[in-house]
C-alpha cells in the first residue's frame, strides 16, 4: 500500500462493505485498491455485479467520455448502491494525461441526483470526489 496511507480511512469503506468497482483499467493505482480490499476484507467486485452494494469506486478519464457519459455510468453506479452507500469518482491528477475537472464530475453528479461533498487526493497519480445523494449528509 506505498504511496496511499490511510487509503482505507480516506474513502470510508468499513469492514464487511461490498464495494463495486468501475473502468477499471491498467492505469488504476494497485495500492488504492489493496487498501480498499484490506479495510473492507472483501476483493472489490466488477460492474456486472448483480446484488446490493455498500459502495462504488470509478476510474475516470477525460478520453473515458468518448465511450460513455459519465451521468450515465453514475446511475448505473447507484443502482446496486444500499442506501447511505458511498460513491468514489477517481480521477488523474492535474497535469496528468486523461486529468478530468471537478466542475465536470460535479456537472455528472448533479444530473445523476448525486451531490460532491468531498476530495481528496488518492496516492501519488489520482485524486477522488465522494458523492452521495441529494439531501443526505
Amino acid at each position: 500500500m506505498s504511496g496511499t496511507p490511510g487509503a482505507e480511512h480516506q474513502f470510508g469503506f468499513k469492514v464487511g462493505n461490498v464495494v463495486q468497482e468501475f473502468y477499471v483499467d491498467d492505469d488504476a493505482d494497485p495500492a488504492i485498491r489493496d487498501a480498499i480490499e484490506v479495510a473492507t476484507g472483501h476483493r472489490l467486485v466488477d460492474e456486472d455485479y448483480g446484488d446490493v452494494v455498500d459502495g462504488a469506486v470509478i476510474w475516470w478519464r477525460s478520453d473515458d467520455s468518448e465511450g460513455e457519459d459519465l451521468a450515465d455510468l453514475l446511475v448505473d453506479a447507484i443502482s446496486n448502491l444500499d442506501n447511505g452507500g458511498l460513491v468514489w469518482v477517481l480521477t488523474p491528477k492535474p497535469g496528468r494525461s486523461g486529468h478530468v475537472r471537478p466542475s465536470e464530475v460535479e456537472e455528472a453528479a448533479k444530473t445523476a441526483g448525486l451531490h460532491a461533498t468531498s476530495a481528496i487526493s488518492a496516492g501519488l497519480t489520482w485524486s477522488g470526489i465522494r458523492l452521495i445523494a441529494r439531501g443526505r449528509q
